[in-house]
């Protein structure tokens, strides 16, 4: 039942706080356009409801998907990549891990127009783009005795990117997920991932995300305790 944890599961995580990101972010080119990508957000709620169960007080902070909210967890919900890195960090100071699954934009464009563009205002659009912040990076950097969790979406050298990911952002663990799949894509119901941290290279099988987020937050658990 919604809101209720498993009979008989162990609450691995009573007593913690903890950070979830899910879904994608939109980047406005004007009121009616956007830059996104096709994340659904199943897997950072699938997370969420698992830490909540598991006796976390969890703030899940989500870009824009059509996901109910979860029952007993603190919802943020926000739209753009700089409005998830700043509730992300307002939030960071009081937990004690963040699980950042979110598939935040990479690029934002440079100068969004406060009115619809229209077609008949002359030649081609050229749309100028820069980089967003990157929230995993960041928060690494102020983490200090927190577990900070990322994820990699990669369609081809999925164990070498995310040990390159790992070591660049410099947070505790890294969840490959191999999004060639078209079952362990983005919107699919199973995941087929790969935890890679320092300590080593767990390979997961094809699993649903509610089991891959159990999972996940049994690691988390032991990674807090040390």
């Amino acid at each position: 039942m919604e809101g209720c944890a498993e009979a008989g599961r162990a609450r691995v995580l009573e007593g913690t706080r903890v950070l979830i990101t899910a879904g994608p972010t939109h980047e406005a080119i004007d009121p009616v356009r956007y830059i996104a990508n096709a994340s659904s957000g199943k897997m950072g709620y699938a997370i969420a409801r698992a830490a909540r169960d598991a006796g976390a007080h969890v703030v899940l902070v989500s870009g824009p998907v059509d996901i109910p909210h979860p029952k007993g967890v603190e919802l943020v919900e926000v739209v753009s990549a700089a409005e998830m890195l700043e509730a992300c960090e307002r939030a960071f100071g009081e937990v004690d891990a963040a699980i950042l699954a979110a598939a935040v934009a990479d690029f934002t464009p440079a100068h969004p127009k406060a009115k619809k563009i229209k077609k008949d205002e002359g030649g081609l659009m050229v749309l100028e783009l820069k980089e967003t912040a990157d929230i995993l990076q960041t928060l690494s950097a102020e983490k200090g005795e927190r577990v900070v969790i990322g994820f990699a979406a990669e369609t081809n050298d999925l164990i070498a990117h995310a040990e390159e990911k790992l070591a660049g952002k410099g947070c505790d663990l890294i969840v490959a997920n191999d999004v060639s799949r078209a079952d362990s894509t983005f919107g699919s119901d199973t995941d087929k991932v790969t935890f890679v941290s320092s300590s080593g290279i767990v390979e997961l099988p094809l699993l649903p995300k509610d089991e891959v987020a159990r999972l996940l937050v049994e690691k988390l658990a032991e990674m807090l305790a040390g």
